[in-house]
């Protein structure tokens, strides 16, 4: 049995530092705008630090300390009114925060799981903007003696980038080291060089580029029977292998590819083949610090940088050599006014009747900075080992932690989608077509013998419209149950772009094509297979024929439009 911990708070007082003040960033007003919305253990984030043997108390202390002065970010608080979204940040030049120790008689066999148990319950608590403290922090220990630091973080200040280039400093301060002067972007300066003509300029052309792919792409990559809902409870699936990181290196070096590229394409055509999408969108968040003075700045810089990647290609090969250009693109239009963005996206979702979903997440950090594992280099062949679960806004959640001597990917996954074996075979088959196109081109039409990854099966009644998956009796039912039980029949239209016509049957009701439509769009929310008719054709009483498709056309006309002529 692991002996109950004593705990005790410690305060820790720091000076130094420089006052300041300005406006928020870009992407702490996106991370902000989370935070005030989604629950905090869904929008915190948290991080375990091994701690060095023979390191004292006193001296993890320390170093904690210097890394609040050394770094703006952690010295930050967001001040604003009630009901008001902060627009301002503060810089104090010295304070205090509390570090609790936990010493333990003994730890369990798998401490580091116990580190991250506690870390994950200080996720919690929602942090308060305008006076909390960015950090959590527990320290663990064994008879007094610190063994690891358990923190949770406000996204308003870090994110996952930013705690490594923290523990990164950490461990060098407890090395004695001389940390050299910052010269990554602080917060403050982020935000000047936003507000810069170019910065603006970068913005607005973030915004067009999202606009493309939402108003074109597919509404939801997974779009299909069993998608529901809006959040999953997803267990942790962890990938350890050599021979994915030896694969992935002869890759690269057969096409020249760089290995995250390399990874990257492989991932994307894994998707797209389970999926049976002709195009993989994802949000690649950790790819928005490819710029040199963001690429170890403390500081939240959680903006997606969203990819899409066009499948229709014959090869892996060919895949490869767009998969570079689509990436660029991504990075590039990473940095943007998320008010504006999210005001965009609620037009878009009104005019094409669609509610684009944040179905996949790639988040590569192997090239973050931060100490690896020690036991990388002799690591498994291929393993894949199961961890703890939570919720999760997306459908699929994947983490690149490492590429070499080990290929190591956290990934999550909706189990309403994926039985535990598929999910485990996604991992394997990943590494398979690494290690196929490691000697020689891959067909893309040949994935499913070549990973064992098979494509969904959506059955009957699923078309593709408008770059999209469609069930057209799941909009027919959700359509008819948004008007309080109206009749409905849903049918494809019959030219290319011509999209869905819904026939409804309002009886001596006043149902109006504006109706009908602002009636859908508030059901759509958790409905990925449902997408808004281009054409709402309202008739006074449903056919009685045996064949409807027929008959429904043969009914009078009392009213039709597409429904879009005012938002509300």
């Amino acid at each position: 049995m692991t002996a109950e911990p004593r705990p005790s708070t410690v305060t820790v007082r720091y000076a130094g530092g420089e006052e300041r003040r300005g406006p928020v960033t870009m992407g702490q007003a996106n991370m902000i705008r989370c935070m005030l919305r989604d629950e905090p253990e869904h929008i915190n984030i948290h991080a375990v630090w091994p701690v060095p043997g023979g390191t004292r108390t006193e001296s993890a202390i320390d170093a904690l300390r210097a890394l609040v002065v050394r770094h703006e970010a952690l010295r930050t608080t967001f001040p604003h009114a009630p009901g008001e979204a902060p627009r301002e940040q503060v810089v104090a030049a010295g304070g205090s925060f509390t570090v609790t120790v936990l010493d333990h008689g003994t730890l369990p066999r798998d401490a580091g799981r116990h580190a991250d148990a506690i870390a994950r319950r200080n996720r919690v608590e929602r942090f308060r903007l305008d006076r909390d403290f960015g950090l959590r922090i527990s320290l663990v220990a064994v008879a007094g003696a610190p063994v690891f630091v358990a923190l949770a973080a406000s996204h308003a200040v870090t994110d996952i980038s930013a705690l490594s280039v923290l523990e990164e400093d950490w461990l060098a301060l407890l090395a004695g080291r001389t940390l050299p002067a910052v010269t990554a972007f602080t917060p403050l300066d982020l935000a000047a060089e936003e507000a810069t003509p170019g910065g603006l300029r970068r913005s607005e052309a973030s915004l067009r580029h999202w606009e493309r792919i939402i108003r074109t792409g597919p509404q939801a990559m997974f779009a299909e029977p069993g998608a529901v809902g809006a959040e999953v409870e997803a267990e942790q699936l962890t990938l350890r292998s050599q021979r994915g990181a030896r694969a992935l290196a002869r890759v690269a070096e057969r096409t020249g590819g760089l290995p995250s590229t390399v990874l990257l394409t492989a991932w994307c055509a894994l998707v797209a083949h389970r999926t049976g999408q002709s195009s993989c969108v994802a949000a690649v968040p950790t790819s928005n610090r490819f710029l040199p003075r963001l690429a170890r700045s403390v500081n939240t810089v959680s903006q997606d940088a969203l990819l899409s990647l066009d499948v229709r290609v014959p090869s892996f090969d060919a895949l490869l050599r767009k998969a570079w250009g689509a990436a660029l693109n991504a990075y590039r239009h990473s940095q943007f006014d998320a008010v504006r963005l999210w005001d965009m996206i609620d037009a878009v979702t009104h005019e094409r009747g669609s509610r684009f979903a944040r179905d996949v997440v790639f988040n590569d950090v192997s090239t973050v900075p931060g100490p690896r594992p020690a036991d990388a280099a002799d690591g498994p062949a291929l393993d894949v080992v199961r961890g703890p679960a939570q919720v999760l806004p997306t459908r699929v959640l994947t983490f690149v932690h490492e590429t070499a001597p080990l290929l190591r990917i956290g990934m999550w996954v909706d189990p309403a989608l994926f039985a535990p074996d598929e999910a485990e075979g996604f991992l394997t088959g990943l590494v398979r077509l690494l290690e196929a196109a490691a000697t020689e081109d891959v067909p893309l039409s040949a994935l499913t013998g070549v990973t064992g990854v098979r494509p969904v099966e959506r059955g009957t009644g699923w078309i593709r419209v408008d770059g999209s998956w469609v069930s057209t009796a799941e909009v027919a039912e959700v359509l008819s149950g948004a008007l309080g039980g109206v009749p409905a029949h849903v049918v494809e239209g019959t030219s290319e772009g011509e999209g869905l016509t819904a026939f409804l049957a309002c009886g001596d009701s006043p149902l109006t094509p504006e109706e009908a439509h602002t009636a859908l769009m508030e059901a759509l929310p958790g409905r990925p297979g449902v997408l808004a008719p281009r054409r709402y054709v309202i008739v006074r009483d449903a056919p009685a024929e045996a064949d409807p498709a027929g008959a429904w056309l043969r009914q009078p006309i009392l009213r039709e439009g597409a429904g879009r002529d005012r938002h509300r």
